[in-house]
């Protein structure tokens, strides 16, 4: 059986006879409109939403699920991060508000890091599908809000409850009824009210496009549910998923990352496990749970775990409830990669977003020259604030690294990898406060040497318009000590920094001033290289630096 892909998604081979074929034909079809319906939720939501990190960056995910709360398909917008852990995320809801139980006009809420995606800022909207009168499935969608009260966007919390409120799985609408006690809850302990609520709301109308074009899709295949369909798409994407494994060698891998922490480093260590066509990854040996808003939940750990591990063996098949059964993940309780409440969660994604660069490590063992060099990991997530000549403002940019050398290709630059989020235009930021982007391009040189050498990260400098102060956070600030590292005799890449102009170096992942007058200077890390730089086409050497994307020698 083949590995079902985007254009064969379920895999079926011909059974023989018109009528297999038929079916065939007809599932193809199927899937491709659910892949259809989920993406036009993500685009309702990409065009609603107030926050420029969802509305610029794509910095969320949508999915539709079966009446057992397992996803059968996602939005081809979204990141893993969100994807993945809303893949569990849903199950969650249905422990606490049975299927049958649920009202057409309902909708479900919560921001539960544990069992949504992993912080306080991502809300989970979840909407009932009904048709012919009962619920047949479920539509979920999350974004990043701006602003979820406590201490803001940073790492210095010492507990959950100090970084904001955190909603339990409760009704957002009741029977079409808006549950405005919980909204003026939201309102009375956010700094954004009306962007937080915005988004809130952008998320119900993507959950009601997406709805109504499953009801549609049911109705013009006369589907009376969704459960047989499910059923095929799912198993048949396991056992894909499975042979996939089985094709690997059996055996154990381990390898380690350090990154830089918070005053401390911080160690990920992953053992590998393959058996037949069972996979598992164990992270015994990483660190302790951090006094930092630095922990990664397992749900969140779970998600980048697979992902980085799909990326190499089984890329094609359909990222579903299925194919993510087929790969489990184990972590001790307490370490940095599984705290438990109340730990400090804001910044997980410095640990998650390193865990696919780790898996590559373990995985570069049994699968060969089949996998990048490191890359920048974390985003650079720029919550920036103060005052302007309208008042209070709050804001938020990203930063983004290079990614590593690839087999055969330079890394990307500037490219946010694992999340797959993009950047959000200078012009965005400007507008809504009263800052300025002096610069935002390459910075040449930072990406290792190598055969193929790693992406370039980004050199930035922001100022106050008016020639005021403003606040910067940098919970989310990595690699600034510890690089992305060279594979196959690649080089390292550069790492980053984050400094005033008045010479102040800023190392930790707190919020910081910038005084009246002054601008925050920032490198991005950059990714590192893959294979001996002597290998490298001197074509390629040619036109980097004819480019400028690289230090003649002798100049760094």
């Amino acid at each position: 059986m083949n590995a079902p892909t985007s254009a064969d998604p379920t895999g079926a081979a011909s059974a023989g006879g018109a009528n297999d074929q038929s079916l065939r034909v007809q599932r193809q079809v199927m899937w491709n409109r659910l892949i259809s319906v989920v993406e036009e939720g993500a685009q309702v939501l990409l065009k609603t939403a107030f926050g420029a990190v969802t509305r610029e960056a794509g910095d969320l995910s949508v999915g539709v699920y079966d009446s057992q709360g397992r996803m059968v398909a996602q939005a081809v917008t979204g990141t893993p991060g969100h994807v993945n852990t809303m893949a569990m995320a849903v199950g969650h809801f249905l422990e606490r508000f049975a299927l049958d139980t649920l009202h057409s006009e309902d909708v479900l809420v919560t921001n539960d890091p544990w069992m949504g995606t992993g912080h306080l800022f991502d809300f989970v909207v979840v909407s009932p599908v009904f048709h012919r009168g009962r619920a047949v499935a479920l539509i979920a969608s999350t974004c990043h809000v701006i602003d979820i009260g406590g201490r803001g966007f940073t790492a210095e919390a010492q507990s959950v409850y100090e970084e904001g409120l955190w909603v339990p799985h409760l009704k957002l609408f009741d029977a079409g009824r808006v549950n405005q006690t919980l909204l003026a809850l939201i309102e009375r302990n956010v700094r954004e009210p009306l962007q937080t609520r915005g988004d809130l709301m952008s998320l119900v109308s993507c959950n009601k496009a997406a709805a109504l074009r499953l009801q549609g899709l049911m109705t013009e295949f006369a589907l009376s549910d969704l459960q047989s369909l499910s059923d095929y798409i799912i198993d048949t994407s396991a056992r894909a998923m499975h042979e996939a494994i089985a094709a690997l060698p059996d055996g154990q891998w381990r390898h380690s990352m350090r990154i830089d922490g918070n005053g401390e480093p911080v160690d990920l260590v992953a053992t590998l496990c393959i058996e037949g066509d069972r996979l598992w990854v164990d992270y015994a040996g990483s660190s302790a749970l951090s006094r930092s808003g630095i922990n990664s939940p397992k749900c969140y750990t779970d998600a980048y775990t697979v992902y980085g591990i799909k990326c190499v063996i089984a890329p094609d098949i359909p990222n579903n409830a299925g194919s993510l059964s087929a790969m489990q993940v184990r972590a001790e309780v307490g370490s940095i990669v599984h705290p438990l409440p109340p730990a400090p969660v804001t910044a997980r994604h410095v640990i998650g977003q390193m865990l696919p660069d780790l898996m590559f490590g373990c995985l570069q063992q049994p699968c060969g020259a089949q996998v990048s060099a490191e890359g920048a990991g974390s985003i650079w997530v720029l919550a920036m604030s103060g005052e302007g000549a309208s008042g209070r403002y709050q804001t938020m940019s990203l930063g983004i690294g290079g990614m590593g050398g690839r087999p055969g290709k330079d890394g990307l630059s500037c490219t946010a990898f694992p999340s797959g989020v993009g950047s959000i235009p200078v012009e965005i930021t400007e507008a809504s406060s009263p800052l300025l982007f002096h610069r935002r391009q390459y910075l040449p040189g930072s990406g290792g040497d190598g055969q193929f050498r790693g992406g370039l990260g980004s050199e930035i400098e922001i100022a106050h318009r008016d020639g005021g102060s403003f606040s910067i956070s940098a919970a989310t600030f990595d690699r600034r000590i510890f690089p992305a590292r060279g594979r196959y005799g690649g080089g390292d890449g550069q790492v980053g920094s984050c400094r005033i102009s008045n010479g102040t170096v800023i190392l930790d992942k707190g919020v910081h001033e910038v005084p009246a007058g002054c601008s925050l200077l920032l490198q991005l890390p950059g990714g590192g290289g893959y294979g001996d730089p002597a290998a490298r086409a001197p074509q390629a050497l040619a036109q980097d630096l004819a480019e400028g994307l690289h230090h003649k020698p002798g100049a760094k």
